[in-house]
């Protein structure tokens, strides 16, 4: 189940799907520490958080555990529209709601992806 991520999570899920290899919560500390103080404790225990959630999985490496993404940003974005889209009682409205928002970029990139992958029932 995909669930919302809060500032610190989505920051630090941001710098895992961007490095795409397995890090130390220092590693994340030390990248993270560029652009604002924080203690070692608080990634460790936003990253167990993470772990718990199932969006990082870890092993352990000495007395520390070193942690990669279980999916790519994208798979988890699309999870989560998922899951929104089930949750919304009426589905064909909020489609048609999303769709009349969609910027001329998106609507293009839909079009781009029902090319690829067409919905059941359809090619």
């Amino acid at each position: 189940m995909a669930r919302g991520l809060g500032e610190l999570e989505s920051t630090i899920m941001d710098r895992m799907w961007a490095i795409k290899e397995p890090a130390s919560v220092r590693d994340v500390l030390e990248h993270l520490r560029k652009d604002r103080a924080l203690a070692y404790t608080t990634v460790m225990t936003v990253m167990d958080k993470l772990h718990t959630k199932g969006l990082l999985k870890r092993r352990p490496v000495g007395r520390a555990y070193i942690y990669e993404a279980v999916s790519s940003k994208e798979a988890y974005t699309a999870e989560v529209m998922r899951e929104s889209l089930a949750r919304s009682g009426n589905q064909a409205a909020t489609l048609v709601h999303f769709l009349e928002r969609l910027t001329p970029e998106e609507a293009s990139a839909l079009e781009a992806a029902l090319q690829v992958y067409p919905p059941k029932g359809r090619g």
